[in-house]
């Protein structure tokens, strides 16, 4: 589904990554893994269009911006604004713009949405009403009904609860078991090693394909 060619890669004017080639299989779970500093969330960025590239190329085969879901790490989502989680979730749904009423079908899979993450009830909750771990959960919920073929997610598990870690992590293999395309930032080492079949572990500019997540867990 991706292929990386040469790929390099400057944040705040200095190289992250360089030389970077390789391919993520379309249908694969992969976790993107380094230390502090390492370009992990740059390069997720630029999978998905977002960063631009400083050398080389990125071939996303197939793919067009609609069918690449990306929840960032810290969501610029404004929570004081007084919306309620479903149409949060509803607005996130394919064919809907910021001029288009939102339709049954997307509010019904935004109560689905809400339910898979554990938001059962909460339909018309304000999302300034909900905790960091909530919170979080919403944000699976609006990349469920994005129905993206490309997930990305930058450490999705950051201020979540022990159970809904779980959850979470229930849902991240449903998408892999659909077949859908999932790359995600992660620290913990032994969350990768029992989920994630595919490894790429960024280091000192480099990229190291399916790592030994075992050796580098320091």
């Amino acid at each position: 589904m991706i292929t990386f060619d040469d790929v390099e890669l400057r944040h705040d004017g200095r190289i992250v990554l360089s030389g970077v080639s390789g391919t993520i299989a379309s249908g694969s779970l992969t976790a993107l893994t380094g230390p502090n500093g390492s370009g992990k969330t740059t390069l997720l960025r630029a999978i998905a269009g977002l960063h631009p590239l400083s050398g080389g190329r990125i071939v996303r085969h197939g793919l067009e911006p609609a069918d690449i879901a990306l929840l960032a790490q810290g969501s610029q989502l404004d929570r004081s604004f007084p919306i309620a989680c479903r149409d949060v979730v509803a607005l996130a749904a394919p064919r809907v713009g910021p001029f288009r009423q939102i339709g049954r079908d997307q509010l019904a899979a935004a109560t689905a949405a809400l339910s898979r993450t554990g938001l059962d009830g909460m339909d018309r909750r304000p999302v300034q009403a909900l905790s960091a771990g909530q919170f979080q959960r919403l944000l699976f919920a609006r990349t469920i009904v994005r129905d993206a073929r490309l997930i990305l997610l930058d450490e999705p598990f950051t201020a979540v609860d022990a159970a809904s870690t779980q959850l979470l992590l229930s849902v991240v293999h449903e998408w892999h078991a659909q077949g859908r395309t999932v790359i995600a930032v992660l620290h913990d080492m032994d969350m990768v090693r029992r989920h994630f079949p595919h490894t790429l572990l960024l280091a000192g500019q480099t990229a190291q394909w399916d790592a030994d997540t075992g050796i580098q867990a320091a």
